[in-house]
């Protein structure tokens, strides 16, 4: 299926992260979450910023390398800065970095929703996250592409 970029000013456009890890961002934010208890940093969708997953990506490259705001998110300075605001600590690369610019500037983001990327892993609902967990799993309509994270099976429809 095509896509069309039809976000002005967007660079990239990753997949919400895992329905069903979404708790990890949720995990990863916990003391920034603590400390702003109105925060929609880690708060599952729509409403909440529920953090990337890099599974599933488009990347308009032109548009990145063209972005005077982007350029000055790599520099490692601004990155550190990022992480102390947000005491992040993790541990996913790329994805962890799109995550933590995306709570400062959604505007760079185009999100795909979570069709296109449906993750199946259940771990956080018996990890300490039941009372939210179904609030990110939940996924409707037509699945496009399936991440069989937590070596989970792909269903075979």
């Amino acid at each position: 299926k095509q896509l069309s970029m039809n976000q002005e000013g967007s660079c990239l456009t990753p997949a919400y992260r895992a329905k069903s890890v979404l708790s990890l961002h949720r995990h990863t934010f916990w003391q920034f979450r603590h400390e702003n208890p109105k925060t929609r940093v880690g708060g599952p969708p729509p409403e909440g910023l529920p953090g990337f997953n890099s599974g599933v990506m488009l990347l308009n490259l032109e548009a990145m390398r063209q972005s005077p705001l982007y350029s000055r998110l790599l520099e490692p300075a601004r990155v550190q800065q990022l992480a102390d605001k947000y005491h992040f600590r993790g541990h996913l690369g790329d994805q962890d970095f799109f995550t933590m610019i995306g709570m400062e500037h959604p505007e760079l983001f185009h999100v795909l929703d979570c069709t296109w990327n449906r993750q199946l892993c259940t771990w956080w609902r018996d990890h300490g996250y039941s009372d939210v967990f179904e609030a990110y799993f939940r996924c409707e309509g037509h699945v496009k592409i399936y991440h069989g994270n937590c070596n989970t099976p792909i269903p075979k429809d």
